[in-house]
């Protein structure tokens, strides 16, 4: 054993010993390529909220959908794992368990019955996901409705009947796929996750897609796409296009709890899952 590491062996010691248990990190650089059209801020509202609330309005023009095309080429980023979360959008920290090797079993008894944030006083049940561990597709949503925090799974109300039809409409099956969304507990009123809960969340979440390892990520909705790629421009400009993500690809489309509510809009979301069996049968 060298003295870099005997010394760094007693710090940890050290630490351990005053009761500090896990140490953070930020990671340097953003995952999601900018894009080149001219940004334009988001403004989104729950998309569960808005299932219940009808407080979206119809798009007024919604552009074609962008072909997937490989992005150009980039440097890794310089930490370790292969997915990483947008760095500085909500200032939230690098998980606090090494990712090498981790399992969805670790993580979910790492988050415990969680009171990390605010929203813990009032849920039913931690919704941590469901599905495969292995899988090629994870979605990731916004939050639990109340269906989702009565049961402790993800999208099992009206939204996640919508989500089956498209994953139908693909011939991929459910249990095949990955859910989870970016905080683990209802939101009061289905609201949209504050900053100090997606802090605290949005960890857990970037272990799952560690752990998972899937060769796409698709991200339901603004809130999602912002909080896995940092990408602020509206989801019908930029939905359908393939995003480096790591190792993998990511690509965002509307919330079905949006279509819902703007049932003309289905048509996004049938173009988007097109272009996922697409990718998904090209190796």
């Amino acid at each position: 054993m060298n003295e870099v590491t005997t010394q760094l062996k007693n710090w940890l010691q050290f630490f351990r010993e005053l009761g500090i248990e896990e140490f953070y990190a930020r990671a340097p650089e953003r995952v999601a390529e900018p894009l080149s059209a001219e940004s334009a801020p988001v403004e989104f509202q729950s998309a569960a909220a808005a299932e219940q609330e009808g407080t979206h309005s119809p798009s007024t023009s919604v552009p074609r959908a962008v072909d997937p095309a490989p992005s150009a080429p980039r440097a890794a980023p310089a930490v370790s794992g292969r997915f990483l979360q947008a760095p500085g959008l909500f200032d939230a920290p690098a998980p606090s368990v090494p990712l090498a090797g981790e399992t969805l079993d670790q993580i979910s008894q790492d988050l415990g019955d969680c009171h990390r944030c605010k929203l813990a006083a009032g849920r039913k049940h931690i919704v941590f996901g469901q599905g495969n561990p292995h899988a090629e597709l994870v979605f990731v949503g916004e939050g639990p409705g109340a269906d989702e925090d009565e049961q402790g799974l993800p999208f099992v109300g009206r939204a996640g009947q919508l989500l089956n039809r498209m994953l139908q409409l693909i011939a991929i099956e459910r249990k095949n796929v990955y859910i989870c969304n970016v905080v683990k507990c209802r939101p009061p009123g289905n609201r949209t996750p504050e900053t100090e809960e997606i802090t605290a969340c949005s960890p857990f979440l970037f272990r799952q897609i560690e752990a998972i390892q899937p060769r796409l990520v698709c991200c339901l909705g603004a809130p999602a796409t912002k909080t896995v790629l940092g990408i602020k421009e509206g989801i019908t400009k930029i939905h359908g296009r393939l995003y480096d993500y790591g190792s993998a690809k990511a690509l965002a489309t509307v919330h079905p709890a949006y279509v819902l509510r703007n049932p003309r809009e289905e048509k996004i979301l049938r173009e988007d899952f097109e272009k996922i069996r697409d990718f998904l049968a090209h190796r």
